[in-house]
């Protein structure tokens, strides 16, 4: 039987609008409203979440949210008294733990002066840049539109508002990146000397434009030089690589998504956004409406909890935590999912004699080298 008093509880908050859609993005993003209704709909927005917090205050009972992620779409382009409400009305209607990690994800263009500060004060006490590159003409590429030098601004400009804990998003494999640019970027990442960093490899993900008209990237080899040489080089400069895409300064990892790979649970609020919450009868899942007019529209519909089947709950464990570069205990996957271990233990015996899997003397089971670059593999050995 699952306790759900020992998993962890995370609170995830989506804001759906960003100034244009990227052509490799798949998440629930969508134009800003016009300049002729553009504050209107931010405000029937922001109703609307404060609604959710309230209609879900039963979900979290007697229970601690110990991380916040405020995701997008562009969170920056509501403002710090906007923000402020909906943390405000969180703080009433869950119990947030003393020292929750409260992230923001942050566009680098789509940022007025001293809203840093702003956000600071309503509560957010970790930010995340989607810097991407370094390079302009890749950012042009990528459809991104903020420069290198708005990028270095901003981060500059979170420090001074006392931000502390600081991620950089950088992507690699981009098209006509060569290893020299790809090194370029982590240089420049680096030298703003921030406490994370997540290096992750371009995917064309269906319903993106760049699925429907692939541009030319890197070819295989170049793809793995590329990572090897961006993974020595963050190695180098002392941060540790805790995930398969997340190098972190000791002490700085994002808790929030630890919450995620290690299959905690968390609250959904806004647009589209996806909860997951486990109790005595097993593990069970929610969406919320997922257009930004629905969710309005809809935010007082009762909520559906969809029970997760019995089978694909252990695939679903081992898709997060594979991803960890430490891995999982036995522990870990019977406190999470319910089940004796012994029901994965052949397909993971299978995985070690094929060098994707090990096993350390403290019981912890990670992915290989081999395992690490041959991750979906690895992972699809446990479909159901």
């Amino acid at each position: 039987m699952v306790r759900s008093a020992e998993i962890p509880l995370a609170a995830y908050i989506h804001w759906p609008w960003c100034l244009a859609k990227c052509p490799y993005c798949d998440f629930n993003s969508h134009p800003v409203p016009g300049a002729d209704r553009r504050d209107s709909a931010r405000g029937a927005y922001v109703e609307a979440l404060l609604l959710d917090l309230q209609a879900q205050q039963h979900l979290g009972a007697e229970r601690s949210v110990q991380t916040v992620f405020l995701g997008g779409g562009t969170p920056s382009l509501f403002n710090p008294r906007e923000v402020g409400r909906v943390l405000e009305a969180l703080r009433e209607n869950f119990q947030l733990a003393p020292h929750a990690e409260i992230t923001m994800e942050v566009n680098p263009g789509a940022l007025e002066r001293g809203s840093l500060e702003g956000y600071r004060a309503a509560g957010v006490n970790r930010l995340s840049f989607g810097a991407q590159s370094f390079d302009a003409d890749t950012l042009k590429r990528l459809g991104r539109l903020h420069s290198p030098d708005e990028t270095r601004a901003a981060v500059l400009q979170a420090k001074a508002a006392g931000f502390s804990r600081i991620n950089i998003d950088v992507m690699h494999g981009l098209p006509g990146q060569s290893v020299a640019l790809a090194a370029a970027d982590v240089r420049a990442a680096l030298a703003l000397e921030v406490d994370h960093i997540s290096y992750y490899q371009l995917t064309l993900e269906p319903n993106t434009r760049f699925h429907a008209f692939p541009p030319e990237l890197p070819d295989e080899s170049t793809l793995a030089d590329i990572a090897d040489t961006g993974a020595a080089r963050l190695s180098d400069a002392g941060y540790h690589r805790y995930e398969v895409s997340a190098w972190a300064q000791p002490g700085a990892e994002c808790r929030h998504n630890l919450n995620y790979w290690l299959f905690g649970d968390y609250l959904a609020f806004g647009a589209g956004a996806h909860g997951k919450l486990t109790d005595n009868t097993g593990v069970k899942r929610y969406l919320r409406p997922m257009h930004p007019r629905s969710f309005v529209s809809q935010v007082q519909q009762p909520i559906e909890l969809e029970p997760v089947e019995r089978r694909s709950v252990a695939f679903e464990f081992l898709l997060n935590a594979l991803r960890l570069t430490e891995g999982f205990n036995e522990s870990d996957f019977e406190s999470r999912t319910g089940l004796k271990f012994a029901e994965v233990l052949s397909r993971v015996d299978a995985a070690r004699e094929d060098g994707l899997l090990s096993v350390d003397r403290a019981g912890l089971w990670a992915p290989t080298q081999l395992g690490r670059r041959f991750l979906n593999d690895l992972q699809a050995r446990f479909l159901p």
